[in-house]
């Protein structure tokens, strides 16, 4: 693949004259995160057909930052990814996401960052159905693949459930995601999509549980 070679030459050359006279270098890397999302959709529609609709081309992130609010003003993400939701990249919904960067690379998905109501859903969803939960993310296969939960949490038990809750952890969570890291021969290799799908495969149970919650709220 030309992504991680790109990216490493984008890291040391972050501007706009560089990236303009290496705009082919670009399209190739972009063309293989195409050709790896299209069969990545058609591999996951076969036990997720919520996302079997879904155009590559919309799955994938602009590699152009937002730096409006930043105080690093390089104008290129140093990273490509895709994220493959019902909804489209950009919705709350749950999905699963690969993602490129040099030397950190890796596969998951969940819900990244819901806002307050869509988080209120998740944690309503746990609390009327946390052995269900747990029993997803307890399985041995889950814990092997993933470990746990990732990312932070909030320090008490939010407000509106009872703070003696027995799995009040659970819902302290500020994402719901979990993701385990792209192995650098994987990268480097032919058998990315078949990894990740077996990732993806493994992290379903979690999603259908998150998008229920996500629908019903």
């Amino acid at each position: 693949m030309n992504i991680i070679t790109f990216l490493r030459e984008l890291s040391q050359n972050n501007h706009r004259e560089w990236f303009e006279s290496h705009r082919s270098y670009y399209e190739l890397a972009k063309s293989d995160l195409l050709t790896l999302a299209g069969g990545l959709i058609s591999e996951i529609s076969a036990f997720d057909q919520t996302i079997q609709h879904l155009d590559p081309k919309k799955c994938i992130f602009r590699i152009n930052r937002d730096v409006r609010f930043s105080k690093d003003k390089s104008p290129y993400k140093q990273y490509m990814s895709a994220f493959f939701s019902k909804d489209g990249k950009s919705s709350q919904s749950a999905g699963y996401y690969i993602h490129f960067e040099p030397d950190n690379c890796f596969v998951g998905g969940g819900v990244y960052s819901p806002p307050p109501e869509v988080q209120q859903a998740i944690r309503s969803e746990i609390y009327f159905n946390s052995s269900e939960f747990v029993d997803i993310i307890e399985r041995d296969s889950f814990k092997k693949t993933f470990g746990s939960l990732q990312y932070d949490k909030y320090f008490r038990v939010p407000k509106g459930f009872p703070p003696d809750f027995a799995f009040g952890e659970l819902l302290k969570f500020k994402h719901y995601v979990a993701s385990c890291p792209l192995p650098d021969n994987i990268v480097q290799g032919t058998d990315i999509e078949q990894f990740a799908i077996g990732i993806f495969k493994e992290l379903y149970p979690l999603n259908q549980f998150l998008n229920r919650a996500i629908q019903n709220f």
